[in-house]
């Protein structure tokens, strides 16, 4: 009988492609640092911090050993599928400064999960999101100083995972990068007070039945350029996106309603997840502090006696010309991770408005109690379900 005298390193072993592993990360640190510009000079991801996180995969060997080294180009053959089919994919983070002076993520859990979700829509390579969150901390801790401490500052994180595949044939890609870049930022809309204004759109569309609404991915978001200029055009900030009459998103952001209830309570609605729609972390958020109050919590500004009644269902353009013929319509909103919650002053439909009511600061009571309490979570200040987690 022959016996198989093959050693673990000898090229007839099988050998299983490597995980993505913190343990091997390796880190190179620039010997130029930038010059921390001052917060009023930030604008939404134009400047980007020391250092960056890089892994690559290849179907023989698996994930490369992931490095933590100075920003700059990265070098990719002209056929790359990320070039050709968009198999891109990438998540929206942000870290703060805590009381302790120490930087924190808000629930980054989730981004990591999401993340997971996206890649595997567009078949891209499987990666250990425990791992590469690990490895985001350290980024986060090497690049700290980044971290803007001023009221509605933070450090802009994007995860990044492309397919690199080196060929035109249209099939799944078996080579990726993944990559980390961070960006300080202040405020992503600089309007001030002012409320968003949303021009309603139906005969383009964002997401449909059966896409890829529900996944965070870069071709949801170069179809939605042209019909945002265009929108600005009329005078408007945004898109408030449609399917048929039903309300989806606004720009790349969720939408939220407050109605007035016949019994002195509010109703706190938005878009229910079916598939058209993103699962944002800050959505997720919203909702719970919402039903929270005032059973678990009070939220910033908001009366114990009024009871927030948390509801995810269809929202269309008739209702809202509906319930603010009715006086019922007392705020609209707008969440996600750049902007937070950010109230909406106007919204045009069909050649008419729907203009609803100014508020003091620029926010609506219930946005408003919902941004300051996501905040003081956001920079640990409020310990809230374990929201705010430590980097270091």
């Amino acid at each position: 009988m022959a016996i198989d005298t093959a050693q673990p390193n000898d090229p007839k072993v099988a050998r299983s492609p490597a995980e993505l592993d913190a343990s091997r990360l390796k880190v190179t640190l620039t010997q130029s640092p930038k010059v921390m510009p001052s917060p009023e000079k930030l604008k939404f991801g134009q400047i980007m911090a020391d250092h960056m996180l890089v892994a690559t995969y290849d179907p023989v060997n698996g994930w490369s050993d992931p490095e933590i080294k100075p920003y700059g180009p990265l070098s990719l053959d002209p056929a790359s599928s990320c070039f050709h089919y968009s198999t891109n994919v990438f998540e929206g983070m942000k870290a703060y400064v805590g009381p302790d002076g120490k930087p924190r993520l808000f629930r980054p859990e989730m981004n990591m999960a999401r993340m997971r979700r996206s890649a595997d829509r567009v078949a891209l390579p499987r990666f250990d999101t425990k791992a590469l969150l690990t490895m985001i901390k350290r980024l986060i801790a090497i690049d700290a100083r980044w971290i803007p401490n001023q009221a509605g500052h933070s450090l802009y994180i994007r995860p990044t995972i492309i397919g690199t595949r080196p060929s035109l044939g249209v099939t799944a890609s078996d080579h990726a990068v993944l990559y980390v870049i961070c960006s300080p930022t202040g405020p992503y809309f600089r309007t001030g007070a002012k409320q968003l204004s949303l021009l309603a759109v139906g005969d383009t569309v964002r997401a449909w039945p059966g896409g890829t609404g529900g996944y965070k991915l870069a071709l949801n978001y170069a179809p939605t350029l042209k019909p945002a200029q265009l929108a600005e055009q009329q005078g408007y900030n945004q898109v408030l996106w449609l399917l048929g009459d039903t309300v989806t998103e606004a720009g790349a952001m969720n939408f939220f309603v407050v109605l007035k209830r016949e019994d002195g309570h509010l109703d706190v609605i938005t878009p229910p997840l079916n598939g058209t729609i993103l699962p944002g972390i800050t959505r997720d958020s919203c909702l719970a502090l919402a039903a929270a109050h005032p059973a678990r919590t009070t939220l910033p500004g908001l009366p114990t006696s009024v009871r927030l009644f948390v509801d995810e269902r269809t929202i269309t353009m008739g209702d809202l010309a509906a319930w603010h013929a009715e006086g019922r319509l007392l705020e609209a909103f707008t969440v996600g991770t750049a902007v937070v919650v950010t109230s909406v002053g106007r919204i045009g439909h069909q050649g008419k408005d729907i203009v609803l009511s100014e508020h003091v600061g620029g926010r609506g009571p219930v946005a408003r109690a919902l941004y300051e309490r996501l905040v003081d979570i956001q920079e640990g200040k409020v310990d809230w379900e374990g929201w705010s987690v430590d980097c270091e």
